[in-house]
């Protein structure tokens, strides 16, 4: 008895075209069976079909590098962005109190940069501190990170606490 392999590749193809042999798509899981598919041994050119999906395949590959190409350009665009976003905010922070609309006296205040950029014991320029204020800066569409956040929180439920040491 010999096997299909040792009548050559065409045998074999043929063999299994008239089996009952099912396949499983490595792309998508779906069954098929072998006797419906296109098989070819690829020592001749290509079928049509199989050509087709070969070029059709081709263009989606370059399709998706070029669409690859733009997001990374994109992303690099963001994070030039970002970072000049970042730098004109940590020089924001730094000055805002010097503006002319800032309605709290600059001597008043004083700058931590962390957690908070702010904290302004006002009236304490006329020797009489009426309230304090703790400030962050946020430029653009930066918010509040879990830090601050728990800051405004402790702040707003009068959990500010007094002591001497």
């Amino acid at each position: 008895m010999t096997s299909p392999m040792s009548s050559g590749p065409d045998d074999f193809i043929s063999t299994l075209q008239k089996s009952r042999l099912h396949a499983q798509c490595a792309r998508c899981s779906h069954e098929f069976r072998l006797s419906d598919a296109l098989l070819f041994d690829g020592r001749a050119p290509f079928p049509a079909p199989a050509q087709e999906r070969r070029q059709e395949m081709g263009s989606e590959l370059d399709n998706g590098f070029a669409d690859l190409v733009r997001r990374k350009e994109r992303a690099r665009a963001a994070s030039e962005t970002a970072a000049a976003s970042i730098g004109i905010g940590r020089i924001v922070e730094k000055v805002f109190f010097t503006h002319k609309d800032f309605s709290i006296d600059p001597s008043d205040c004083r700058f931590l940069a962390e957690p908070v950029d702010v904290i302004a014991f006002n009236g304490v320029a006329q020797n009489r501190v009426d309230s304090i204020t703790f400030m962050e800066v946020k430029t653009g569409g930066a918010r509040l990170n879990a830090h601050q956040k728990q800051i405004r929180d402790a702040v707003e439920d009068k959990k500010v606490k007094w002591k001497v040491l």
